[in-house]
């Protein structure tokens, strides 16, 4: 990635609310995302995190409210053309009968990108990147949860995103590979500027990677600040939110 080309996208979330089958699941939720930003938004499951994610990608519309991406709206085909957004989701989403290499490159040439040299060398680069360079040739079922992980890390990280979205990155993963992946995440906006939007119910990466967070419950923000800020805060829900063993609460549908 070419650090000049690359500066980070500016997220603005405007009262946005959502219902799933007359089932509401965001209440009127405002947020604003600074460019070059890690911003963590935490909560137990059910709670409408990974929903308000699908928003900032462009899979969901907002039933009111509006999200905006460097000022255009997020929903919108003409705002991928001119912001460049990935998405590292929960499973990792690669392609079993890939090689990780093969699953890295695939974008680029699907698309036809670039020449067949280039993507060689960009996939390269890619996997170096994750330190994954070693395992180019693994198919990933031959590869560790935490590998899985970086290695869609590293297939994100080929569209050259200016927005980058993480959605549970550290789920089912053990404590050291979980630091792993969120070590991570910090190298590549310290590398390139990209703005980061991570959703967990992972206290220990949240309050670890996070420049601003913030706690969502029941599709309603509790509070948003530092994470100095979240912890100080005297709201019971907070307190409570904070005390609460999220770490490892059960994975469940997000939707009704």
């Amino acid at each position: 990635m070419n650090e000049k080309d690359n500066s980070g996208a500016r997220v603005e979330i405007r009262s946005v609310r959502k219902a799933f089958n007359g089932q509401p699941v965001l209440h009127g939720v405002d947020l604003t995302v600074a460019p070059g930003e890690i911003f963590v938004i935490m909560g137990p499951s059910g709670s409408g995190k990974s929903v308000l994610l699908r928003h900032v990608i462009g899979l969901e519309t907002p039933d009111a409210g509006e999200v905006l991406i460097n000022g255009e709206i997020a929903a919108e085909p003409g705002t991928r053309d001119h912001c460049r957004m990935a998405m590292v989701f929960q499973g990792g989403a690669l392609l079993n009968s890939l090689t990780l290499a093969e699953n890295v490159g695939l974008y680029l040439r699907e698309h036809n990108l670039k020449p067949e040299p280039e993507i060689e060398a960009v996939v390269k680069e890619r996997l170096a990147l994750v330190g994954l360079e070693e395992a180019r040739d693994k198919l990933p079922a031959e590869l560790s949860g935490g590998m899985r992980k970086r290695a869609a890390i590293a297939r994100a990280l080929v569209m050259e995103p200016q927005l980058l979205l993480y959605d549970e990155p550290t789920s089912e993963l053990d404590p050291l590979m979980a630091s792993t992946v969120g070590r991570e995440i910090v190298n590549l906006r310290r590398r390139h500027g990209v703005t980061s939007m991570v959703v967990s119910h992972d206290r220990d990466l949240a309050f670890g990677i996070a420049d601003r967070m913030a706690l969502i419950r029941d599709g309603r923000i509790l509070c948003q600040g530092t994470p100095g800020e979240v912890r100080a805060s005297d709201d019971a829900a907070v307190k409570e939110f904070l005390n609460a063993n999220l770490k490892h609460e059960p994975e469940s549908p997000e939707e009704p």
